[in-house]
């Protein structure tokens, strides 16, 4: 039984369709399949055909009109005869692969130009952080200062000497050393 099937909606493309329904004719043993996505004029369209064993074929209609890919939107499914070739599964599958590869390769593209720019990032940053073993003996010597200033001042000044307490825990909550 040769069959032409055509699923319209409003989102039948770029959902997995052809390769959904690619895998409900293996799985029903259908050796000749092909899926197109073409457009009308108010909805997107796939263009299946299948070539099989009348129950297999059948078995396969069953399932297209009551499972669909999770993302999908089909409004209507239409079965008409059909009397031209359709491809082998295998050949078909190769097809998809191309098709695949084709959106994927302008992606990686800009995926490698990122990576190349991140790099460039990274090695920025890695020159930046050979400051780090300057900046923390720095801090090291910050709070060595900060000891000293309290082991000089003596208790009694009245307020002035608690503004300087209150002074050294702003200064020390400011270097992260409360």
């Amino acid at each position: 039984m040769k069959l032409k099937i055509k699923i319209a909606g409003p989102k039948v493309h770029d959902v997995g369709y052809r390769y959904f329904l690619m895998s409900m004719a293996m799985s029903n043993r259908i050796r000749m399949f092909e899926a197109h996505n073409t457009e009308s004029d108010s909805n997107q369209e796939v263009l299946v055909f299948v070539d099989g064993e009348d129950k297999a074929v059948e078995a396969f209609c069953a399932l297209v009109k009551t499972k669909r890919p999770a993302r999908s939107e089909s409004s209507n499914i239409a079965f008409e005869e059909f009397d031209g070739d359709v491809m082998k599964i295998g050949e078909y599958a190769q097809f998809c692969s191309t098709v695949q590869l084709n959106k994927a390769i302008p992606v990686l593209l800009d995926m490698r130009d990122d990576l190349k720019e991140m790099k460039g990032d990274i090695k920025a940053v890695r020159k930046n952080t050979d400051m780090i073993p300057q900046i923390s003996e720095d801090i090291k010597e910050m709070k060595e200062d900060l000891k000293g200033l309290r082991d000089d001042i003596q208790p009694g000044y009245g307020t002035s000497f608690r503004q300087v307490q209150s002074d050294v825990r702003a200064i020390k909550q400011q270097l992260g050393m409360l």
